[in-house]
Order: structure tokens, then C-alpha cells, then sequence
């Protein structure tokens, strides 16, 4: 029953993803963490968030702006051990709440409220970077401070969604190499990832497909809604998951 649930949640997993760039982990760490250990869950869902960047950036590759993904990325190297030093000085649920209300807060407005919309400035996007490390780094999600930055250009959706996948890849890359020298990459965390592959690569395409009827307006309606719902997922973890776990060590 639990290989079930699994190659269930690996097809919705690689379903929203397909569909919207990003939201996996959103929707498969809450759900596998039901019925499985939080160290076979977290480095399972990493595995599948990079297999799944990877397919996107390969099918999206030609709409990539090599250029704003790389000056990302340079601003998120130097943000990763500040956002760690950060984490000593302030208790993670707190980043995580705060975030998270920033980040529900920020999509209300944009789905409500049309906005116009302008290029961002090299500062900007080095400057969103840095934020995507600080996350990464203080409370292991990197993704937020680009997802906003990208939905603040007036890009076609295949260029914002080809731009998340080049900057995911990265840290999905980064996250997996860390996890595996810490020896996370177990044999129950592989034998889950390859038995729920080939349902997490039929959600992939399946998504990808219903992406592809949508407009850029409407990508972006989703993009916010999906933004929404990961910002009240932060917030809730911050302020309820992680305060019960800290009074169950205490």
C-alpha cells in the first residue's frame, strides 16, 4: 500500500511541476511525510525535484536566458553560507513564517491586481539570487525570491518558466551532492525514487501537456495561486510543524 501512495504522489508531483515550473515539493514532502521518515522523505523529494528540472530544461532549453540564470545564480552562491549564518542568529520557523507571509501576501496582490510589469535591472536579479541562497541555505527553499522575480518580468511563459528550471537545476544539483557526501542517498530513499520514477515521468509529461494550452496571462494566474499556496504552506510549517517539533524535543 505505501509503494502505492508513493507512485501516486510521484505522478502529482511531476504533474504540477510539468505544469507550472515548479510546486513539487510543495505538494510531495507534506504527503510523504504522512506515512514515511522525514530522512527518507526529504532527500526523496530533492531526487525527484532535480529529475524533474532536468526533463523541463531540457524541453525548454531553447527559450533559456543563459545570461539572467547565470548572474542568478552568481547572486545565490554567496547567499547560501549567508543564509546559514543567518540561521544561527534566527530560529528557522521564523524565516519560514515570515516568508511565507511575504509570499502570500505578494500573490493576493498580483492575482487581484493587475500590475505593470517592467525589466529588472542586473542589481534586481543578482539581488534575488542572493535572497534564493539566503532561503536555500537558512531553511532549504531557495525557490520563492526567484519565482517572484521572474513573475515581475514581462516575459513570454516559456521564458519564465524555462528561466525557474535553469536556476532550480543549479540548486537541485547543489542540494543532491550535499545530501549524498552526507549520506542521505540510502537504499530505502533509492529503491522509493526508482519505483515511483516512471509514474513521476508520466505526471511530468502529462502536465506539460496541459501547459501547453495555456496563455501567458493565464500561466501567470496559476503561477501566483500555486505561489499563494506555498507561501501558506511555509507559513503553517513555520508557525505550527515546526513549533510542535521543537516542543517535542523540549
Amino acid at each position: 500500500m505505501i509503494l502505492l501512495y508513493v507512485c501516486t504522489i510521484a505522478f502529482l508531483a511531476g504533474f504540477i511541476q510539468g505544469f507550472s515550473g515548479f510546486g513539487s515539493v510543495l505538494l510531495s514532502l507534506p504527503l510523504l511525510a504522512l506515512f514515511l521518515d522525514m530522512t527518507v522523505v526529504v532527500p526523496l523529494v530533492s531526487l525527484y525535484a532535480l529529475c524533474l528540472t532536468a526533463v523541463l530544461f531540457v524541453q525548454l532549453r531553447s527559450f533559456i536566458n543563459w545570461k539572467t540564470v547565470g548572474v542568478l545564480v552568481a547572486g545565490a552562491v554567496p547567499g547560501v553560507p549567508a543564509g546559514v549564518f543567518l540561521l544561527k542568529y534566527v530560529p528557522s520557523f521564523m524565516i519560514e513564517t515570515l516568508a511565507g507571509v511575504i509570499l502570500v501576501l505578494f500573490s493576493l496582490v498580483q492575482f487581484f491586481m493587475k500590475i505593470s510589469k517592467a525589466p529588472a535591472g542586473r542589481v534586481w536579479t543578482l539581488l534575488s539570487g542572493f535572497l534564493g541562497g539566503c532561503l536555500g541555505g537558512a531553511i532549504g527553499a531557495s525557490g520563492p525570491p526567484v519565482i517572484i522575480y521572474t513573475a515581475l518580468q514581462p516575459w513570454d511563459k516559456n521564458v519564465i518558466k524555462s528561466t525557474l528550471q535553469g536556476f532550480f537545476l543549479f540548486a537541485g544539483l547543489l542540494v543532491v551532492l550535499i545530501q549524498a557526501f552526507s549520506g542521505l542517498l540510502t537504499v530505502p530513499v533509492l529503491r522509493f525514487f526508482a519505483l515511483g520514477f516512471p509514474f513521476l515521468m508520466a505526471g511530468t509529461f502529462s502536465g506539460a501537456f496541459f501547459y501547453g494550452s495555456l496563455r501567458t496571462e493565464g500561466y501567470q494566474k496559476v503561477l501566483f495561486a500555486l505561489l499563494c499556496l506555498l507561501g501558506a504552506f511555509m507559513a503553517l510549517k513555520g508557525l505550527f510543524w515546526d513549533s510542535s517539533f521543537r516542543g517535542g524535543l523540549s
